[in-house]
């Protein structure tokens, strides 16, 4: 497979890993677009949050809890942001579902 999410689970690319476990993994974002700026990877390939089913639902729920973690870990008291990006139209750039958390600086409504 050709992904790059995939490649860096499986240690081929190197990243910034924040978190860690069977489910799961989280690294630094290559271009972050706030201070603090981390993904959080299923290590099952789904293309896109599009294509996860019902059977995924614990899975989802699974990437929100690692995200509150990642925020407590790196000091986003004072809030944060989640997004998953799905789709060409909505700014999904790597096909393997994925979520960002971004933190470390006030968020402004509407983002783009």
């Amino acid at each position: 497979m050709d992904c790059l999410f995939c490649k860096i689970i499986a240690g081929e690319i190197p990243a910034k890993k924040l978190y860690e476990d069977e489910h799961a993994i989280a690294f630094a974002d290559i271009s972050p677009q706030a201070p603090v700026h981390v993904l959080i990877v299923p290590r099952r390939h789904i293309s896109s949050h599009a294509q996860a089913t019902r059977s995924d639902a614990s899975l989802l729920g699974h990437l929100l809890n690692v995200a509150s973690e990642i925020a407590h870990q790196q000091g986003l008291g004072k809030g944060f942001r989640t997004v998953i990006n799905t789709g060409p139209d909505g700014g999904q750039t790597v096909d393997h579902l994925h979520m960002h958390v971004l933190g470390g600086r006030a968020m402004h409504w509407p983002p783009g």
